[in-house]
């Protein structure tokens, strides 16, 4: 299945990768030849999204053969180190590479594994689909047995469709599947400040897919669910730890607490990759902190006072007593317990 926009293309031995930042007035791709192309396009957010940064790792290590044929497997594992630090939260991108460098400890010659790692890649965002349509599937189960059939009114926060994934997509595809079984009536896409990927992103997305939607800020969650106006909320995961706590996008939490105030159904979609189960609890994770001026400034402009300072953590933990179950490629985990995580989502 074609996907409505490519975030990521390889073609000729070169990487072109869609610049998110300026979405969705441009529609831009930067050209990553080299694996210090591959890190800042990840730490700057060209390409974002815990699926598609943990692919650009495989193909950052990938151009890192192919462009130092003689390396020797120390060094590999030196460049699989410095690109696992481009960005620390999202489990994918370790995970991803701790599987390319099992594979290079399995090579002879590292120099047969550039073309191994190239059809790596290109075979998981194929599996990727395929994982996603099941998530997909099996949320749509768990709102039958709530709602029946009937067209729904969802929420969703932050981008987790294909500019998130490389194909379908975890809570977004989700609701682009329900749309096409005629179940969604609406979609709330939250604005996602600071870097704003609801209202950049999701309603991109959501335009290509025809799907009615209207953006809303985060602070209008709680008008939203307190007259009914919303059904369920899908979100995405950056980590999921052993007992369900779950880091995503900052701004997660409150709407999952919210969501259990008015009783709203609160769902957390993510491939079994996120799941980070040597992780015991969300205490654990490490949250990034970005750049102050992505709050204090708009396209370079001060939108604050220039002496101000701001506090900019990228990712919040979700607790999971506030989410309803979590959806993954194995199945549902309903109630959210250290026991159904493991079982469902122990073999990746």
């Amino acid at each position: 299945m074609k996907n409505v926009v490519e975030p990521l293309k390889y073609e000729n031995g070169v990487l072109k990768l869609l610049d998110q930042r300026v979405l969705p007035l441009e529609e831009v791709y930067m050209t990553a030849k080299t694996i210090e192309d591959c890190f800042r396009a990840i730490q700057d957010m060209v390409v974002r999204g815990a699926p598609l940064i943990g692919f650009t790792g495989i193909w950052g290590l990938a151009l890192f053969l192919k462009n130092n044929p003689k390396v020797v497997l120390p060094q590999f594992e030196q460049a699989a180190e410095y690109l696992k630090s481009a960005r620390p939260t999202a489990v994918n991108l370790a995970y991803e590479i701790d599987r390319c460098v099992e594979m290079a400890r399995s090579e002879t010659h590292l120099s047969a594994l550039y073309p191994k790692l190239v059809d790596h890649a290109l075979a998981e965002m194929n599996n990727l689909y395929e994982k996603n349509l099941a998530m997909a599937k099996f949320a749509e189960v768990e709102l039958q047995k709530i709602y029946g059939d009937r067209p729904l009114n969802v929420m969703t926060i932050c981008n987790t469709g294909t500019l998130a994934c490389g194909v379908l997509g975890t809570a977004l595809g989700v609701i682009v599947h329900l749309n096409q079984q005629k179940k969604v009536k609406h979609v709330f896409a939250s604005e996602t400040r600071p870097y704003l990927q609801g209202s950049r992103l999701t309603s991109f997305e959501l335009i290509k897919e025809g799907i009615n939607h209207e953006i809303v800020v985060e602070g209008a969650a709680s008008y939203l669910m307190k007259n009914k106006m919303v059904d369920a909320i899908f979100a995405g995961a950056d980590r999921i730890v052993e007992n369900g706590d779950t880091a995503n996008k900052v701004g997660t939490s409150s709407l999952s607490i919210i969501a259990k105030h008015y009783g709203i159904p609160f769902f957390i979609v993510a491939p079994v990759s996120s799941f980070d189960l040597e992780m015991k609890t969300g205490d654990q994770i490490e949250i990034e902190l970005r750049d102050p001026n992505e709050i204090l400034k708009f396209k370079g402009a001060h939108i604050a006072h220039p002496e101000a300072k701001a506090l900019n953590p990228s990712f919040d933990v979700t607790d999971h007593s506030c989410i309803t179950a979590i959806l993954c490629e194995n199945g549902a985990i309903n109630p959210v317990t250290p026991e159904n995580v493991r079982n469902v989502a122990g073999q990746k």
